[in-house]
């Protein structure tokens, strides 16, 4: 606008101000007189006016401009804002992560029945406990304080189950700190703070009449080891709140007296009751891994009978074929002494040589072996060669033996322990399969302990006898 108005006044000036020449054809050659003062004051104000409407025109365009970058960038703060704050809620309310709508594919069945409002407790393959807590809070709720009714009606959701995996030698304060990070927090004069979480177990406080028909308060707890299984109670139990610096297996041996325990959280009106796993429950992985290493030992046994016998069996025919190559060796010697014309002349050197070469022979090969001479260590020797040249034949592998014996054994004493904490009466027959097994591994586990005691024995006798050759050695040296 600027350009076209300042062209527009400068086209006109050489018109006025011409001072010759005629302006129109047949008119007179007399210039047009005008006051300079009136032209001067026309130019400035065209001037002024170009100029006055390119700078509204910029205003304008400038105005306009900086709105719109203004809106964007309050957008993008808007945006930063909302992904910050989306951040601070997912580090600082976890359980807004899940989607309480979503619902997942069942793998197993419903350890409460149907029953959302109560936990389980379980155990898994690694022995660990697994814990499921029902969790009553809305996914959009911030702290236990808000109501459920307030700002959340017509919306139904919830949070799945919280599914927590603890060692039952860590204590119930690490499983406070596990729940706590998952639930809102309590709203207390205008500030958050983590709710205190607190664990109550079923107590007895009921007297029991003892053996000598006293009546009054026992003072040995009972546990039946039942645990969810137990009979339901027809009064309500009493409860015992337990300190955070107890392990969670001996809470749960505890609590196993009853059915269930509980777990309030503070601005919480309701508690969580979580089902108490019996002993079944509690050693039922290692009950299955128990029965299958049985099957696999039962059936190893087997083959390991049958290569041991047939072992045993070529180890004594060698031991009478010996016994029968020394009797030939003496008939021959007989009926070369007495019944031809050689005579004991000859027959005499050729038996010495003959026994003393073997006495040399036996002898190099005791030290070969590095073994005592003695029967037993020769017959070990060649039982023990024919039964590894029968395993490899059969395809039992004596190391994987050894290791499932080896594990079995570890799993009957973890069992029995767990057995002895919940005071339960283990049937083990049941689980091993039968009494051929029981033996084998209890056959295994001595015969073990006493080739172990056997190698102790003799490391201390050697060390012993070491010692005292050394102490005969420095007294020699002194005298």
């Amino acid at each position: 606008m600027l350009g076209v108005g300042a062209r527009s006044t400068l086209s006109v000036l050489p018109l006025i101000s011409r001072g010759q020449g005629p302006l129109l054809r047949g008119t007179s050659t007399r210039p047009l007189q005008l006051p300079r003062s009136s032209l001067q004051k026309q130019l400035h104000a065209s001037i002024r006016r170009s100029f006055a409407t390119s700078q509204r025109v910029y205003a304008d365009e400038a105005r306009e401009k900086a709105k719109r970058l203004h809106e964007k960038s309050d957008e993008a703060e808007d945006q930063v804002v909302k992904r910050h704050g989306a951040q601070k809620q997912a580090d600082d309310r976890p359980w807004h992560r899940l989607s309480g709508s979503k619902q997942y594919k069942e793998t197993s069945p419903d350890p409460s029945r149907g029953d959302e409002s109560k936990g389980r407790l379980l155990t898994t393959p690694t022995r660990l406990l697994k814990l499921i807590l029902p969790m009553p809070f809305h996914p959009e709720q911030n702290t236990i304080n808000e109501s459920e009714n307030e700002g959340h009606k017509g919306n139904r959701r919830r949070l799945e189950p919280l599914a927590l995996l603890v060692h039952p030698q860590q204590p119930l304060s690490y499983l406070e700190r596990l729940i706590q990070a998952e639930i809102p927090p309590l709203e207390v004069r205008g500030r958050e703070k983590l709710p205190e979480i607190t664990f109550r177990a079923e107590a007895e406080h009921q007297e029991s009449q003892g053996k000598s028909g006293d009546h009054g308060k026992s003072n040995v707890a009972s546990y039946s080891g039942l645990g969810r299984e137990g009979p339901t109670k027809d009064k309500e139990a009493n409860w015992v709140r337990w300190s955070g610096s107890t392990e969670v297996g001996d809470f749960i041996r505890d609590a196993a007296r009853g059915r269930e325990f509980a777990i309030n959280i503070e601005g919480y009106s309701q508690e969580l009751r979580v089902a108490v796993p019996s002993f079944k429950d509690r050693t039922y992985y290692m009950r299955l891994q128990l029965r299958r290493m049985s099957r696999d030992i039962d059936r190893m046994a087997k083959i390991k009978s049958e290569c041991d016998l047939l072992a045993h069996k070529g180890a004594h025919r060698l031991a009478q074929g010996g016994f029968v190559a020394l009797a030939s060796w003496w008939g021959v010697v007989y009926y070369v002494t007495f019944h031809t014309e050689f005579g004991w002349d000859l027959v005499e050197p050729i038996t010495y040589l003959a026994g003393l070469t073997t006495i040399m022979g036996g002898y190099l090969w005791f030290l070969f072996i590095s073994r005592d001479l003695s029967y037993k260590a020769a017959m070990n020797i060649t039982v023990s060669r024919r039964q590894h040249a029968l395993y490899q034949e059969r395809g039992f592998d004596p190391q994987k033996w050894e290791h499932l014996v080896h594990e079995a054994n570890a799993l009957r004493r973890e069992i029995k322990a767990v057995a002895m904490e919940y005071d339960y009466d283990w049937d083990e027959m049941k689980d091993l399969g039968g009494e051929e097994v029981k033996e084998i591994l209890e056959k295994e586990k001595n015969g073990k302990k006493d080739v172990d005691d056997d190698d102790a024995s003799e490391e201390t006798s050697q060390s012993k006898k070491k010692s005292r050759e050394e102490r005969e050695l420095n007294k020699d040296i002194n005298d």
